[in-house]
Formats: structure tokens, C-alpha cells, sequence
């Protein structure tokens, strides 16, 4: 156990919260982890885990889990009018997996449990103060009992309507989107077109979503008139603009929702963080949510981490706001555009199908559009001086990560057509040196050069071989970057 003075404090036990836990629990760092509901949330609610998720579950040794329960489609189907759009393929590694939220809970909350943690149902957080070495959290339990928890640190997971945030004055910038959706789990009757493709039927009524999900069951979306009654013939009057016949068998669960396009204005505050929907919303076109917020955790925990044992001065989690929120905005800006582009009514709409379907058949959109919305696309912005090329603040390519048995070490990969190599040489001799810090791998491959790639999957330095130095460098750099907290 590492010797922080008073533990890690996460607040809210949805997937962020769990995640974070989780990953901090697997590094030996005493977690508390508060959530006000009384019991688990229930509910499909987020179903897409794209890449960027499954790296989460990975991470926590529950990917392998997530993938025997999941629904794998096979592609994503975009129709306008009933004619075929585009059919954007979902193989590795842009696959994805369809899973109710409550079941993405339950996995990482048994992470939690199995790295020895627990979530304290029913805590609410009522304030928190920062003072110079730590923090104080204010909470109440189920019964009214307030109390004061000492903390280390905090992480704030409690969704849109974050306590924490409130408590710690950040604003939370943006505004609603137009339009009322339904939202639907059902059995269906009739035939779907392509049933293990998540499809997309733009209409001139509107949009319909059907996903297919485990058990036989798909999950029905589509906009709805703003005073529309909430019954269950609105989803039948939804899948009228897809296939012909198609009807609800057994409805499972119908409700509403709007979006929002809202932004913290920060998401690190002295020893204060956000994730996820605390952070951050946006529209659910493309799905983005639950794969963005995760890799929030994914970022912050091994920076954290790595501060709370002494490897980094805590200047690096000032990071943490400058990656994320540029992440975010990408996110935002996607799924706004998406969400823009199925709503459209405008006398653009058959030129536009025309553009898209050329661009389909050129393979543009396989190439470009998949990896996006995949998540494969997210760039970081460069917050530390190195050299750079193309790869470098992108999520790795799958072939550097290959083999990865050390998920908590940067990783530098070296590559070249020999087996051993001047280049390979030198990079094991850095990696000897910093053992603790880094692992090496050689890759045989046809251009030679090198990546470092950090614990969450990114690609913090890339070059040739005249710049490996750099890599020496950019460590001793975090090394040194010493303990401001940001106010």
C-alpha cells in the first residue's frame, strides 16, 4: 500500500467512478468510492463500447467477460428513405461491442471488489474543502448522519448534475440541443434488415435508431414531437420509418430524453478532478459518451498513480485538463455533427446522400469515418517538448501494443527490418535503466524508428533513430516537473 496519508476519494459509482476505483485500487492506492442512489443503477442507458472502452475493461482484466455477454456488430448501416446509404464495416480493430450499461456496471464493480474496495451506497457529498496538504469531504448517509472524510485527493463521477462540480464553483458551459427523443428496449416482429447491424433510417419523419442487443432484444431510438405522450405506440410509430411490417412483440422499457452540448470550465482544480458526465455531455449520435468518459479515467489514473508513489512531480496532472478537454471538444463536435446531419429537413438532404453514398463506394468513409467514430482519431494536444511525427498524441496503432503484459509501464517499441539493431540496442539499455518505468519491444518491421507509448495507450514521443534521446528527455521531464496545484 502506498504511504499517502488519507485515501483517494471517488464520487459517484456509475462506469467512471467504478473504472477509477478500480485502476487506482489495482495500483495499491487506498479508494473510497461514494455514490448517493441507494442501490446500482438499472437500465440499458449507454450500450457502445467502442475501442477506447474495451481498453478500460482490458486494463481490469474484465474485457474477456464483457465480450461472452456483448452483442458484436457487424457494421453500421446508414439508410435515407428506406435506400442504402453507407455500410460502415466494424472488424478489429474498430470493432465494437453492444452492452446494457447495467451489465458494464456489474463487471467493473467486481473488479472493484476482487482488488479489494467497495462502493458505500447511499453517501451523499454535501461540500468539499481544499486546504494545503489534502482535503475535507463533507457527506451524509442514508440515515442524515453527516460526517467528514480526510482525503488525499477527489474524483468527481457523479454525471450531469455533478455535486462535486457544484461544490467546487465550476461552470458548466453550453446548451440544450433542439428535439425530444424516445428511447426503447424491445423485442421485435417482422424482419430487420441486416440484424447485427446497428442501423440508422434518416426519413423525412425523422430518424430511427435499432441496435441490436444480447438476448434478442434492440434498442429503438428516434426523435418525437416535443408534446408528444410518452406510450408505447410511440415506438411503433418510430419503426414505421424503417423496414416494412416491423412492430414491437414485447416492450421492455420506453423512455425519454433530451442532449446538451456542455463543457467544465475545467476539469482539474487544485486536488479536485472531473470525469465523465461531470465533465463533460454531448449528443449520443455515434455513441461516444461512455468510451470518452472512460478514457478520461484511463488518462488520470495512471498520472495519479504515478504522483501518489512518488514517480512524478504533480504538475503532470495539469495534463489531465489540457488532453481531455481537447478530447472532449472533439467528441462534442462529432456526435453534434452527426446529430445535425440524421435531424436535417433542408433541400440539401439529396445532394448530400448522393456525396455520401460516392464516398462510401470510394471507401472514404471505411478509411476516414470508421476509425473516428471508433475513437482511434482522438488526438491529444503536445503538452511536453519531443521530438514528434505522425503517430505521436494518437491513440497507438494495435501492432505497438501487441504482447502488452506490463499495462502500467510506458512501453517503447522500437521497429526495423533486423532483429537487433543499433536503435533496439540503445532502447534496451534506456529501458534497463529506467526498469521500473519502461518496457521494450522490438518489432520487426520495414522502417526503422520507435514509439513511446504511455499507460493509457497513447503515443507520447515518436521519431527515427536519431532522436531516441529525446525519450530520455521527456521521462526525466515528468520526473521533474515539480508540486503547483492548480488554482
Amino acid at each position: 500500500m502506498h504511504a499517502t496519508r488519507d485515501p483517494v476519494v471517488v464520487v459517484g459509482a456509475g462506469p467512471c467512478g467504478l473504472a477509477m476505483a478500480a485502476k487506482l485500487l489495482q495500483r495499491g492506492i487506498e479508494v473510497r468510492l461514494f455514490d448517493a442512489s441507494p442501490e446500482p443503477a438499472t437500465g440499458s442507458r449507454a450500450i457502445m463500447l467502442w475501442p477506447p472502452a474495451q481498453d478500460v475493461l482490458a486494463d481490469l482484466d474484465v474485457l474477456h467477460e464483457a465480450r461472452a455477454i456483448a452483442f458484436r456488430p457487424r457494421a453500421l448501416s446508414y439508410l435515407s428513405d428506406g435506400r442504402p446509404l453507407a455500410r460502415i464495416r466494424l472488424r478489429p480493430p474498430l470493432d465494437a461491442l453492444l452492452l446494457p450499461q447495467e451489465r458494464t456496471d456489474e463487471l467493473l464493480a467486481g473488479a472493484v471488489t476482487r482488488l479489494g474496495g467497495k462502493v458505500e451506497h447511499g453517501v451523499r457529498v454535501l461540500g468539499v474543502r481544499q486546504h494545503e496538504d489534502g482535503l475535507t469531504v463533507h457527506i451524509a448517509d442514508q440515515t442524515g448522519q453527516e460526517s467528514r472524510v480526510e482525503a488525499s485527493w477527489l474524483i468527481g463521477a457523479d454525471g450531469v448534475h455533478s455535486t462535486v462540480r457544484e461544490s467546487l464553483g465550476i461552470d458548466f458551459a453550453g446548451s440544450r440541443m433542439p428535439g425530444r427523443f424516445a428511447l426503447a428496449e424491445a423485442r421485435l416482429r417482422g424482419t430487420v434488415d441486416r440484424p447485427d447491424d446497428v442501423s440508422y433510417h434518416l426519413t423525412a419523419s425523422g430518424v430511427l435508431l435499432i441496435a441490436p442487443m444480447p438476448g434478442g432484444t434492440f434498442r429503438i431510438a428516434g426523435d418525437i414531437a416535443p408534446d408528444r405522450e410518452l406510450e408505447p405506440g410511440v415506438v411503433d410509430e418510430l419503426l414505421e420509418r424503417g423496414p416494412a411490417e416491423l412492430r414491437v412483440r414485447e416492450l421492455k422499457s420506453l423512455t425519454t430524453f433530451s442532449s446538451a452540448e456542455r463543457m467544465a470550465g475545467r476539469m482539474r482544480l487544485g486536488r479536485c478532478f472531473l470525469v465523465g458526465d461531470a465533465a463533460h455531455t454531448h449528443s449520443p449520435f455515434g455513441g461516444q459518451g461512455l468510451n470518452l468518459g472512460l478514457h478520461d479515467v484511463r488518462n488520470l489514473a495512471w498520472k495519479l498513480a504515478g504522483v501518489l508513489d512518488g514517480t512524478f512531480g504533480d504538475a503532470l496532472l495539469d495534463t489531465y485538463d489540457v488532453e481531455r478537454r481537447a478530447a472532449a471538444r472533439f467528441a462534442t463536435r462529432l456526435t453534434g455533427t452527426l446529430m445535425r446531419a440524421a435531424l436535417s429537413r433542408s433541400r440539401w438532404k439529396r445532394p448530400r446522400g448522393a456525396l455520401v453514398r460516392c464516398a462510401h463506394h470510394l471507401g472514404i468513409l471505411q478509411r476516414w469515418y470508421a476509425p473516428v467514430v471508433a475513437g482511434r482519431r482522438t488526438r491529444h494536444p503536445s503538452v511536453h517538448p519531443g521530438p514528434t511525427n505522425r503517430f505521436a498524441g494518437l491513440p497507438a496503432p494495435p501492432w505497438a501494443l501487441e504482447g502488452n503484459t506490463v499495462p502500467d509501464r510506458f512501453r517503447l517499441v522500437t521497429t526495423g527490418p533486423a532483429e537487433r539493431s543499433a536503435l533496439s540496442t540503445r532502447a534496451a539499455a534506456l529501458a534497463d535503466r529506467r526498469a521500473t518505468l519502461v518496457d521494450h519491444h522490438h518489432l520487426r518491421r520495414l522502417t526503422r524508428g520507435f514509439l513511446l507509448v504511455r499507460p493509457d495507450g497513447y503515443v507520447a514521443i515518436a521519431g527515427g533513430p536519431h532522436v531516441l534521446d529525446g525519450v530520455d528527455r521527456y521521462l526525466t521531464d515528468l520526473e521533474d516537473t515539480g508540486g503547483n496545484h492548480q488554482t
